[in-house]
């Protein structure tokens, strides 16, 4: 599929609803009712979008929000082919350009799976309810900065780099979400240095009873404390996520267990290094990009067809151990799935009056749940750096993707962090239990904590 390019700098001003309600009653029809494409493609590598799966996961008999590791409903599958570095530049099209450097840098060990495609699962009708009157009705503000509707998938049908953006940062996901995650930081010779959080959010844009709007103000409160290593122990953060990064920025406190001190962090996120990660990763590297897009150019590259890490069961089951899954260099490849999708292209560059580690980034969203799932992030000299992909899978707790394992391979050095690791953990992501509220996530309940 030929990509194309649009500048978001070179649009009309925005603030204008982005379809007619001609164009959004394709949704549920010629498009998924959050804008896939929903025909598969003309050679037949790509298959139609069924969603037959509402709520559920064949085989994963669930007990509802208790944390149970996911489990595979394709794992007797094989794949149909493998990418290595022998036939890679048959594929080349339909790879990134960190895709292709991790072949180049790692001929003899690094691989690519890839399986059938499956577009099996399906979100409620409420966000699909939702999806459509954004459609008409959802509108960027501040040139971008914030965005106007009701609290999830605001552009079904997007128009520009800065539509696509905001798809990311506000799919339907977790309400609430609790894990205690590992991340590992592996060196070039296979050594490992460890983290630990326990990470706990509350999204109230993804509220499923009451319709959550971005005049609410906040879209999200996560708290996040370290667990290890031992020297950061008890440090802990808490931050609410506006909807609007220009008229109301991201608010975060820490508390040190030293001082035992809460302080307002001011500039929380951008390439200050995430807890647990030996500074190994940025705030926004999490889920490939967060936070306020202020300090780059958005350009929307396209649609392309693409090889990408999809249906990620078996990389997160916990039949897959530490040791087995944490190579030297890479992670393992044999428990990473790769289908074929077709995936939103949009590519960030850093603006002259703007510092951050990364001079470009260019992420890649699959269209079927508007999460980013690869990023290829350069230096300031316009080198490719890192190359990164996030690993999700359908969770029947809240009938939509859960984001997974992350692995972030820096190109220059050979190390690489496992983030979002849940593997070993005794529970992974314990999903929409409900059990928070607002008032969990302020300055007074972290101190609190902190005693």
């Amino acid at each position: 599929m030929a990509l194309t390019l649009t500048s978001f700098l070179a649009l009309p001003a925005v603030g204008v609803a982005a379809v007619s309600a001609e164009e959004a009653e394709k949704l549920g029809n010629e498009l998924t009712c959050v804008g896939a494409e929903r025909a598969g493609n003309e050679a037949g590598t790509i298959p139609e979008f069924t969603g037959k799966y509402l709520g559920e996961v064949p085989g994963w008999n669930l007990k509802p929000h208790s944390g149970e590791h996911p489990v595979d409903p394709y794992a007797d599958e094989q794949p149909i082919l493998t990418i290595t570095a022998a036939n890679v530049s048959e594929y080349k099209d339909k790879l990134s350009d960190g895709q292709l450097a991790m072949f180049e840098q790692y001929p003899d060990t690094w691989k690519m799976h890839v399986y059938p495609g499956h577009r099996d699962f399906r979100y409620p009708d409420f966000v699909c309810d939702r999806a459509k009157w954004n459609a008409t009705n959802a509108k960027l503000e501040d040139d971008g900065m914030g965005v106007a509707g009701l609290g999830h998938n605001p552009f079904p049908i997007p128009k520009n780099a800065m539509e696509v953006l905001w798809n990311h940062q506000l799919p339907y996901r977790a309400w609430t979400e609790e894990s205690k995650r590992d991340f590992a930081s592996v060196g070039a010779g296979g050594e490992i240095s460890w983290g630990r959080t326990h990470a706990v959010c509350l999204a109230p844009s993804n509220d499923p009873e009451n319709k959550p709007h971005t005049s609410d103000g906040v879209s999200a409160y996560c708290r996040n404390e370290s667990m290890q290593p031992v020297r950061s122990r008890g440090r802990t953060s808490v931050n609410h996520e506006p909807y609007n990064y220009e008229s109301g920025s991201r608010i975060a406190w820490t508390y040190n267990p030293g001082t035992r001190r809460v302080r307002l962090a001011p500039g929380y996120g951008y390439d200050q290094a995430l807890a647990g990660t030996n500074g190994n990763m940025t705030i926004d590297d999490e889920r490939l990009f967060n936070g306020g897009p202020d300090r780059y150019n958005w350009e929307l590259i396209g649609k392309q067809e693409m090889y990408i890490p999809a249906n990620g069961y078996k990389v997160n089951s916990a039949d897959v151990s530490y040791k087995e899954l944490l190579t030297p260099n890479h992670v393992n490849p044999e428990f990473i799935r790769y289908e074929l999708r077709r995936v939103w292209v949009i590519e960030a560059t850093l603006k002259d009056s703007s510092r951050h580690l990364y001079g470009k980034r260019r992420l890649f969203l699959d269209e079927d749940t508007w999460h980013a799932v690869m990023a290829d992030n350069y230096d300031t000299r316009g080198n490719l750096w890192k190359h990164s992909f996030v690993n999700y899978y359908y969770h029947p707790d809240m009938s939509a993707w859960q984001a997974g394992a992350g692995f972030y391979h820096d190109l220059s050095n050979g190390e690489y962090v496992g983030s979002n690791l849940i593997n070993e953990r005794r529970t992974a992501h314990i999903i929409n239990k409900g059990d928070w509220k607002p008032s969990d996530f302020t300055p007074d309940r972290l101190r609190a904590q902190g005693r």
